[in-house]
Formats: C-alpha cells, structure tokens, sequence
C-alpha cells in the first residue's frame, strides 16, 4: 500500500454532514440545542464533534457548565471550512441556474429604508421577470461597519447605506450605487407645508422627529445647520426608523429629514411635503456589498445588475 497523506486521510473521511453539524454546534453554543435543531440526538452529535477531533487530533471545543466554546482549533475550521461549505452550496446554485435560468433563491439583508425606497422599484421588476426566483430579505442595521452576516455567508449580498468606515474593507467588494441626501418633510397638512420658503433659521425652534444623537442622520442635520452658523434643532421624538418617522409626522406640526430615496417612493403614501429650504444635508451613498474573494452564483448576478439599472434611474435627470 502506498502512503496515505494527512490531507487523503481526512479528503476520505471527513463529510459535509459533519461540518454542518460542526458550524451548527458553534452557532447555538450546546450539543443539545444543535441537536434539537437538527432533528438528531445528543450522543449522535457529540459522536461526530468527536470524530472530527479525533481526525483532525486537535480539541475543537472547550466544554464548560454553559455548553461549548471553539478553540482556536474550532475557529480555525471554522473559518476554512464555512467558505469550502460555501463554495460547494454555491456550486449547486451554478448548477440549478444552469438548468433552469430563471428560478432559484438569493438571500439579502437590507435596512427597511433602503427596501422602502431604492429596492421597491428593483424588487418588483426583478420578481415580475423571474416569478420563479425566491428573494428573502431579512432587515440589518445602517449605517453598518462589518456586516457580519455577510462576513458569515448567511447573506449573499448586503445593500445598505455606508456612513462609516467599514471594518476589514478589503475583505468586501463595495459598488457605491448613488449617493442619497437627507431631505427635510412634514406632514402635507402642517402649516410649515403651506410656506412657500422657509429659512433654515426658523426650524431651530421646530418640533423635529429625529435619531438619537449619535447616530449619523442626526449628525449629518446638526452639521447642515453648524454650516450655517446656527445651532442644532430640539427634537421633540427620537425614533430610528424612517417610515416611523414618517407616520409620526401625521401627529403633529412635526419635521423630520429622511433619505431622498425614501421619500420618492413614500411621500405620497404618507401625506407628506418636501419642505422648501434651502439646507443641503449630503446624506450617505447607498452601496451593494458581497464578499471580495466569495464565488456568487449566476442569479446574484442578474439581481446585481437589476438593481444597477434602478439606480441609474435615480439619479438619471428628471
């Protein structure tokens, strides 16, 4: 017999099963609680967990009274073996694409407000030209840093608006889509939409509905007046969400600044008015990011160049 080398050892043995119960044992922090939610029992799990420690004759994990934690071992496959899960998952897209174009799942996170505005014209071209392709959204925070679902392959792309740094950027493939100024509204019944101009002086002294203090829509008003030599707005409501801060205008003789591309989509829908003042708040570019060195499947690509399209438009000339 000839000799068998480490890696033909562990190429014969080692089975994407295991490595989906491996990644499952990291996620829930327990034997039992993977077991659960893969429909197997306890020993069964810890038999494999011990199989792969003992191919790979490291400790994967460190027991403790609360479950499992990985050791620098455990990080260590994790890492390799999530991206060589990843790329045969992907391989069977490639193929499903390949036989049938124009059916297939793609996973995106997105916060409600970019779903709201840019992507609703996007999402509902893309879903009438491939009725049979499956768009799951699930919402992330913007501005982000790191994405770590993305970063974690539960997402084949993140759309979303970059008003930070971003965390490791050369890891992520980043195309700036256009750039979304913040817009000052009220409700189209207020008095301040019956004014024909209004002087960024006046609305120092505005109920305004607004993000917390540090976050970067609230920083981004507060410089916009700071350039004008004038001093940061009260703010009546603290409210993250824009289409929360949409429907609260409603309720009083509120104003609020909000994503240009949100209002487009949503001014009419909510009863509200572009305020005439002249205060330029830049706002932040919107941005679609996949992972730089992650091989995507055919679809992402077609959606990719959907939503190209759709923002040429918005900033194409009226």
């Amino acid at each position: 017999m000839g000799h068998i080398s480490p890696e033909d050892h562990v190429g014969r043995r080692l089975k994407f099963r295991d490595l989906q119960v491996f990644f499952t044992v990291v996620h829930c922090g327990s034997m039992a609680k993977a077991a659960n939610e893969l429909g197997l029992t306890q020993p069964a799990v810890s038999d494999i967990v011990a199989g792969l420690e003992q191919m790979f004759s490291v400790r994967l994990f460190d027991r403790n009274p609360r479950g499992v934690a990985p050791t620098i071992y455990g990080h260590a496959l994790l890492k390799r073996g999530r991206a060589a899960f990843d790329e045969l998952r992907q391989g069977i897209k490639e193929i499903e694409f390949l036989s049938d174009p124009k059916a297939g799942e793609l996973k995106i996170g997105c916060p409600a407000s970019v779903l709201g505005g840019t992507l609703s014209m996007a999402v509902g071209s893309f879903s009438r030209q491939y009725p049979r392709v499956v768009l799951q959204f699930d919402e992330v925070t913007s501005p982000g840093r790191d994405f770590p679902t993305l970063r974690e392959r539960q997402h084949d792309l993140i759309l979303a608006r970059i008003a930070r740094p971003l965390v490791d950027e050369d890891e992520l493939n980043v195309e700036i889509l256009f750039q979304d100024p913040l817009i000052i509204a009220a409700d189209m019944r207020s008095e301040w939409a019956r004014r024909r101009k209004i002087d960024p002086a006046e609305l120092v002294d505005a109920s305004w509905i607004l993000t917390a203090p540090e976050t970067s829509v609230y920083i981004s008003v507060a410089e916009a007046f700071r350039q004008r030599g004038l001093a940061m707005p009260k703010i009546s409501i603290i409210a993250l969400s824009g289409h929360l801060r949409m429907s609260l205008l409603s309720r009083g003789p509120f104003v609020t600044a909000l994503p240009s591309s949100l209002l487009r989509f949503n001014a009419a829908k909510f009863g509200l008015k572009i305020l005439p003042v002249d205060l330029q708040i830049d706002g932040y570019p919107v941005a679609i990011l996949a992972l730089r060195n992650r091989v995507l499947s055919p679809l992402v690509g077609l959606f990719i160049e959907h939503v190209r399209e759709v923002s040429r438009s918005l900033v194409a000339p009226q």
